[in-house]
């Protein structure tokens, strides 16, 4: 019962880091392609410049829960993904560098250089979670003793490069809603001709790779087993339907909502499909990792449990007052008059 409980709230944690940490990502994507000038790129800074560093924890939370409550399975994914696992790691570490650097030089080169740098470490990591989620779903060359058979040109399958495309384009639209609802003005426009570009994309990307998952993985197993599951992938759809229908109201708060709602259960479909299974083997079916003998003891749940229980509604509570405080759009006198600016 635990290791369920523990698998469930594994799968939130990354869903809740690709909605938070997601939108900043697709922010950052978009950067080179709305920005027409100086004002606007320190506009679309902002931001996320007060959410990306918190929005992070999530990813050192959901690391850390399988860490400890799933340790087989975080030994064997960081050394099986080890190298885009680490590509990855020094993404993010680039992309906090070139916030806090790029405006420490008032040059128009060195600024340009780090508004590369932003760009590169905030696509990167829409691409590679894509590609290492996917071939998680599809089963990854692990024998036995949890030793990896394969090298990072392996994970560049057609399904692993499916699911890259598929991430990037759900960042970008959750990027473009999130700009939209914190810019004015022309940035605005740009912003929502994006997300209303990116939604059709959206659509058929989704489709895609739903097609492309009954044909490389075994998730609809699960599906056909327990029909009550087929709610997370209409709970997805829902919520992509959502975003269209309330872009075309003008009510960006509930659109990026939508969008938030769509991310959860495109999480949720991938991962509950691949229950109890967590790194599943495509050489030795008996080599899978699952929540059940890859979990910590009894004992290690339970108190973990307690902790999550406490810590976790703390953590919402600061930054749903971090999301409240930073609520209005970033203007241009904004990032002009205020020395804390990007």
């Amino acid at each position: 019962m635990l290791e369920t409980i523990w698998f469930v709230l594994w799968a939130l944690l990354w869903a809740v880091f690709f909605i938070l940490d997601g939108f900043d990502l697709g922010v950052g994507s978009l950067l080179p392609f709305l920005s027409k000038n100086e004002t606007e790129r320190r506009i679309m800074y902002n931001a996320a410049g007060p959410f990306w560093d918190g929005n992070e924890v999530w990813l050192i939370s959901a690391g850390g829960v399988t860490f400890a409550a799933f340790p087989k399975v975080y030994a064997v994914m960081f050394s099986a993904l080890y190298a885009p696992l680490l590509l990855l790691l020094f993404a993010l570490i680039f992309r906090a560098v070139s916030f806090e650097f790029r405006n420490k030089v008032e040059h128009d080169s060195w600024r340009a250089l780090w508004d590369g740098v932003h760009f590169i470490a905030n696509l990167i990591p829409c691409v590679l979670l894509g590609v290492a989620f996917a071939n998680l779903f599809m089963g990854i060359p692990v024998d036995a003793q949890g030793v990896y058979h394969g090298n990072l040109l392996g994970l560049l399958n057609l399904y692993g490069l499916a699911g890259g495309v598929f991430f990037l384009c759900m960042f970008v639209l959750h990027g473009a809603l999130w700009l939209s609802i914190k810019s004015r003005g022309d940035l605005q426009t740009r912003a929502l001709a994006t997300a209303t570009f990116a939604w059709p994309v959206m659509l058929v990307l989704l489709v895609a790779f739903l097609a492309l998952s009954a044909l490389y993985t075994r998730l609809f197993d699960n599906y056909l087993a327990m029909p009550a599951l087929w709610l997370l992938p209409v709970l997805a759809l829902a919520g992509l339907v959502g975003v269209r229908v309330m872009l075309r109201a003008g009510k960006l708060w509930l659109a990026w909502g939508c969008s938030a709602v769509f991310i959860l259960g495109v999480t949720f479909f991938g991962v509950m499909g691949m229950f109890p299974g967590m790194i599943i083997s495509s050489i030795d079916p008996a080599a899978t990792i699952t929540a059940f003998n890859g979990a910590s003891s009894q004992l290690t749940l339970k108190i973990m449990l307690g902790v999550a229980l406490v810590m976790v509604p703390i953590v919402l509570a600061y930054q749903f007052w971090t999301y409240r405080l930073f609520s209005a759009p970033v203007t241009k006198e904004y990032v002009q008059e205020d020395e804390h600016a990007y």
